[in-house]
């Protein structure tokens, strides 16, 4: 069974699977980059489980990362990395 959340109004139960789009430049290393990120919050990632969406022009690539998120913190951690990076455009 899940843990309550901290927050009676936070609408996430932890753990649970949880979705984070990032989109940014199509650069050669922006898959393994920002998986290194990901890997940092979530050890447990699977690298091989990113889903990769590039832009009808091909200038952009839009990456969906779906994290076991065990809290508040851990999120918000990896949210202030991921839209800090200078590679990553937004994050969703």
């Amino acid at each position: 069974m899940a843990d309550l959340p901290d927050n009676p109004d936070s609408l996430i139960e932890y753990p649970s699977d949880f979705p984070i789009k990032v989109m940014g430049a199509h650069h050669p290393d922006f898959i393994a980059v920002l998986t290194e990120v990901v890997m940092r919050h979530d050890p447990g990632f699977d690298p091989e489980s990113v889903e990769r969406r590039p832009s009808s022009g091909g200038n952009y690539l839009g990456l969906t990362f779906v994290v076991r998120a065990t809290s508040r913190e851990q999120l918000d951690a990896l949210y202030r990395e991921l839209t800090s990076h200078p590679m990553v455009k937004y994050v969703l």
